[in-house]
């Protein structure tokens, strides 16, 4: 690897000497709970500020586990900020394959440019992908432990770059230039989230007109993205891993599907929803939304990332369904068919919202064990559960939620 950042920042140096290393192996399953003591015990034997460098990275990892699972997560290194804004294993490897899919090239390795690279999260899949990686961060202290990750876990792969330097001001068109570009915008700033695609760094509007000029590439964005920011030239995305919506990306690629290409090439202006582990992609046809019907025998909760790239009608049309109220996204039929991209529940009753005839009937059936759901209703879940004082052995799922404009509460069970 190349790696042209500065020497080792003082932060994590000591983390790399042999008693570092040695540390950081004995603290890979400490209790966070017992850090005082523990760290007054290390301190007897080791310098302060190493012991302190190795806990917070032993925090740091263990918070890592749930995104790169045990493997990875034990072997790289973190910053907070890298933590909490680094995407998981699942959802970058298939952002790899779709880079993949486009056919980037005939021969040798494709380039591609990672901007924001943070620690390394997609850099490394990319690499072990198969591509040429130059990852670009402006924080030292971010490059060097995006090289050190990158290096660690794909060690085989073709020459990756790590480059200090402001993304917006970063000469793309150095040699060697890139065939496509990834772009993972900050979207968090002092006060939280940003909402504002023109306030995230760099600017969403920077990031598709850098994407239009080399050509090819993807913009990591908030799933909250309203549908008409999205550019006509551009196709989006929005994944969901287990069930939990986690990003939506804009990909683009100036001449569109070719010959080989693969099921995820590019379609501009296509909306499409992915559902992580299984890798299974709907997408957009165009459909009109569904008709409003009376609630059937079964509800259909569709996946959340089908309903943010509004694709709610095509999980109806396949189900044979239809919408209980024209502004949420529940589905309902007589039958039940299998499907993917969304979880069905058999409805048992449909009752106007009225919370004591819900306490009445629950404890009527024996239920002590309540899921609850809400569309489209004020309630709070929990507030609502230590309303009803469950007792029993028995379970069900309850909805609360809105049936052709009017508050309802639908009871039943996951079929």
């Amino acid at each position: 690897m190349t790696d042209r950042t500065p020497s080792p920042a003082p932060s994590l140096a000591p983390l790399l000497s042999e008693e570092g290393q040695a540390l950081l192996a004995a603290l890979r399953d400490h209790d966070p709970a017992q850090e005082l003591a523990l760290a007054t015990r290390l301190r007897r034997d080791h310098p302060a500020e190493l012991v302190s460098a190795a806990l917070a990275q032993a925090r740091l990892r263990q918070r890592a586990v749930a995104k790169f699972g045990e493997r990875d997560a034990y072997r790289m290194y973190f910053t907070p900020h890298g933590v909490e804004q680094a995407t998981r294993t699942s959802v970058a490897a298939h952002r790899a394959g779709r880079f993949r899919d486009i056919g980037l090239r005939d021969a040798g390795p494709a380039r591609i440019t990672d901007l924001c690279c943070g620690v390394g999260g997609d850099a490394i899949e990319l690499a072990r992908a198969g591509f040429a990686v130059t990852a670009v961060d402006r924080d030292a202290v971010t490059c060097e432990i995006a090289a050190l990750n990158v290096r660690t876990l794909a060690p085989d792969a073709p020459p990756a770059t790590v480059v200090r330097a402001d993304v917006m001001t970063y000469d793309l068109a150095a040699a060697p230039a890139p065939d496509a570009l990834f772009i993972d915008p900050a979207r968090r700033g002092g006060r939280g989230r940003i909402f504002d695609p023109e306030a995230y760094s760099p600017p969403l509007s920077w990031a598709v007109e850098a994407v239009r000029a080399v050509g090819a590439g993807g913009i990591k964005i908030a799933p909250g993205i309203p549908h008409e920011l999205v550019p006509d030239d551009f196709e989006a995305e929005w994944i969901s891993d287990g069930g939990d919506v986690k990003e939506a990306v804009l990909w683009h690629h100036a001449t569109g599907p070719g010959p080989g290409s693969g099921p995820g090439a590019i379609t501009p202006g296509a909306r499409r929803a992915t559902l992580l582990p299984a890798g299974l992609t709907l997408t957009g046809r165009g459909l009109p939304d569904p008709p409003v019907r009376k609630v059937g025998r079964y509800l259909y909760e569709p996946d959340g990332a089908v309903i943010r790239a509004h694709l709610v009608a095509e999980v109806a049309d396949e189900l044979d369904g239809g919408l209980i109220d024209e502004t949420i996204a529940y589905i309902t039929a007589d039958e039940r068919r299998p499907t993917p991209y969304a979880v069905a529940y058999e409805i048992t009753d449909e009752l106007p919202f009225n919370l004591k005839r819900l306490k009445a009937l629950l404890r009527e059936r024996g239920v002590g064990i309540l899921t609850v759901k809400k569309r489209g209703s004020p309630v709070e879940p929990e507030e609502l559960r230590r309303r009803m004082k469950l007792q029993g052995r028995e379970s069900a799922t309850v909805f609360l939620t809105r049936v052709a404009g009017a508050p309802t509460m639908l009871l039943g069970r996951p079929a």
